[in-house]
C-alpha cells in the first residue's frame, strides 16, 4: 500500500530509454516507477540532450530561464512512454550533444563539462526548492558527480529541501581545475578540505559527499568497501565519517524490459516452467554468430565495458583454455583498445568457438543472455552490477568476482550451497588469473553434471531481481529525512 506522497526530484545525466551509457540510465529509468508505486511522486530532471527532448511525450514549456551559462534556456516538462514525469533543461549551448554525453570522439572528457554540469546542478537546486516551476520537493536525489553540485547549492542557499546522493561508481569523481570554483557562485568557504577541494582540484562528487544529508551506494557490500582506504579512492576517511548517513541499497532491474517470457528481442520466449525457448535461443545465437551449433558446448558470454576494472584483461588470457576445453564465448563490449585487440585475435584464432562484437547493441545484449549458459563478470570492483541480475532473469549463470554487489547478489555454488539448493552462480577471490581459471574450471565441471547445472539455472530464474524491496528502503530513507 502507498505510504506517503513525498515529492522527490531525481537529478541525473542519463535515463533509459532516452539516453544511456551504462547502468546509471537503467536505474534512473526503472527505480522511479517502483517509488511511484510505493506512494512517492517522482520527477526526473535531465539535461536537455537532443535524444532526451526527442523521446519525451506530451512535452510543454514549464519555465523560461534568462541566465543559464550566460544564455537563455527553458525547462521542458514531459513524460516517458513508461509514464515517468521528466523535466529537461533545454539549453542547446550546453547540451546539443548527440554522442556520448561526457566524452568526445577521442575518448577524452568533453570541453566545458564543468560549466555544463554545474549549471545543470544549479538549476536542479532551484527547481527542488520551488524557486522555478512552482513545485517544492521534499527530497532532491542526486546521482553521481554530474549532479554532485546540487546538494552544495541547496546548502549554500539555506534551502530546507533534504538531499540524497547515490554513488553508482566512486571511480568517477568529476575532477576539474581549481579555477573552476571561481565560476560556481558558491561561498568561498565551500572550497577547502571539508568541501569541494580535492588535491588542489575541484571534485563535484566530493561536493555532494560533503553537503548532502545522506549517501547511498548501490549495494551494501560496496557501502562497506568504499569506507576503506583501498576502496575509498581517496574518499575513504570522509565516507567513514558520515557514519549512519551512509548506507547501501541494492539495485534492481526493470522486470518488464528484462522478461524472457515477453522479450521481443529474443528469437523464442521462455520461462521457469518451460525452458524449451532457451534451447532455441542458444541455437539461434550460435548460428547468428558463426559458432558451431552444439547444444552440449557450454556457451559463455560477456556484456560489458572492456576495462581492467571489469577484469576483462584477465579473461582475455583465458580464451585458449575456454576454446580448447570445448567451450564457446560470445562477447559484446568496447573499451580499452588492448583488451579489444586481445579478444578480436582470439576470435580470429578460434572462429567457430569465439565471437566478438565491438560496440554496444541493446537487443544483442538480450539475445546473448537468453542464449548463453553462463556470463563472465570478473570485476576487480563492482558497485552493484546489473548484468548479473539480467542474466539470472534469463537463466544465464553468473561467474563473478566476489566483490561489491556481485557478492550481494550471487550465491556461490560451493558444496553447502549446492546441498541446500540455493546456489545461483560461481564466485572467485582473490580476483586474479589463477582464481579466474579455477572458476572457469568449476563452471565446466558443473555444466558437465547437467542435473547440478539445471538446479543452479532454476535458482537463478527464481530470484527476485526487481525493485520493489529496494524501493521500500528508499521510501523509509526519504521519510526519515523529510520528518
Amino acid at each position: 500500500m502507498p505510504q506517503t506522497s513525498l515529492k522527490v526530484l531525481f537529478v541525473a545525466s542519463e535515463m533509459f530509454p532516452l539516453i544511456k551509457t551504462g547502468g546509471l540510465a537503467d536505474v534512473v529509468g526503472a527505480l522511479p516507477r517502483a517509488l511511484n508505486a510505493a506512494g512517492a511522486k517522482v520527477t526526473v530532471f535531465l539535461p536537455g540532450f537532443p535524444k532526451v527532448l526527442r523521446g519525451l511525450e506530451t512535452s510543454r514549456t514549464l519555465a523560461r530561464l534568462t541566465d543559464v551559462g550566460g544564455r537563455k534556456a527553458a525547462l521542458i516538462k514531459g513524460r516517458t512512454a513508461s509514464g515517468i514525469d521528466v523535466i529537461a533543461l533545454d539549453a542547446p549551448h550546453l547540451f546539443n550533444i548527440d554522442g556520448n554525453p561526457y566524452l568526445d570522439d577521442s575518448g577524452n572528457d568533453r570541453a566545458g563539462n564543468d560549466i555544463r554540469y554545474a549549471e545543470f546542478s544549479r538549476i536542479a537546486a532551484r527547481l527542488a526548492s520551488g524557486d522555478i516551476g512552482r513545485v517544492k520537493y521534499d527530497i532532491l536525489h542526486a546521482h553521481d558527480w554530474q549532479a554532485g553540485l546540487a546538494p552544495a547549492y541547496l546548502k549554500a542557499a539555506g534551502s530546507p529541501v533534504k538531499s540524497v546522493l547515490t554513488v553508482h561508481n566512486l571511480a568517477f569523481q568529476g575532477l576539474f581545475p581549481k579555477e573552476t570554483f571561481n565560476g560556481l557562485g558558491l561561498p568561498d568557504d565551500f572550497y577547502g578540505p571539508d568541501g569541494l577541494e580535492y588535491w588542489n582540484k575541484v571534485s563535484f562528487l566530493k561536493a555532494a559527499i560533503a553537503y548532502c544529508d545522506h549517501i547511498t551506494t548501490v549495494s551494501p557490500s560496496y557501502a562497506l568497501e568504499i569506507q576503506s582506504d583501498a576502496g575509498g579512492m581517496g574518499f575513504g576517511g570522509m565516507l567513514r565519517a558520515k557514519g549512519a548517513a551512509l548506507s547501501g541499497i541494492l539495485n534492481g532491474i526493470d522486470l518488464d524490459v528484462w522478461n524472457p517470457e515477453t522479450d521481443p528481442d529474443i528469437p523464442a520466449n521462455f520461462g521457469a516452467e518451460d525452458l524449451a525457448g532457451k534451447v532455441k535461443c542458444k541455437a539461434a545465437l550460435q548460428t547468428s554468430l558463426g559458432l558451431t551449433v552444439d547444444p552440449r558446448a557450454p556457451l559463455f558470454c560477456v556484456v560489458s565495458r572492456l576495462t581492467t576494472q571489469k577484469g576483462l584483461d584477465l579473461l582475455a588470457d583465458m580464451t585458449d583454455y575456454i576454446a580448447l576445453t570445448g567451450g564457446q564465448l560470445a562477447l559484446l563490449g568496447s573499451g580499452d583498445s588492448a583488451i579489444e585487440d586481445a579478444f578480436l585475435a582470439a576470435a580470429k584464432k578460434h572462429p567457430t568457438q569465439i565471437a566478438v562484437t565491438i560496440g554496444y547493441n541493446e537487443p544483442l545484449a538480450h539475445r546473448l543472455q537468453a542464449g548463453s549458459d553462463a556470463i563472465f563478470i570478473p570485476s576487480r570492483f563492482e558497485p552493484c552490477g546489473l548484468t548479473q541480475l539480467c542474466a539470472m532473469r534469463y537463466g544465464c549463470v553468473p561467474v563473478v568476482g566476489r566483490t561489491g554487489g556481485l557478492n550481494d547478489t550471487v550465491i556461490d555454488a560451493n558444496p553447502m550451497a549446492l546441498q541446500d539448493g540455493v546456489a545461483t552462480g560461481i564466485q572467485f577471490y582473490p580476483i586474479d588469473g589463477h582464481n579466474l581459471y579455477a572458476a572457469i574450471k568449476r563452471a565446466f565441471d558443473a555444466y558437465a553434471e547437467q542435473e547440478t547445472w539445471n538446479r543452479i539455472v532454476d535458482n537463478c530464474l527464481a530470484q527476485d531481481v526487481g525493485w520493489d524491496a529496494s524501493a521500500q528502503k528508499y521510501m523509509q530513507l526519504y521519510q526519515g529525512l523529510a520528518d
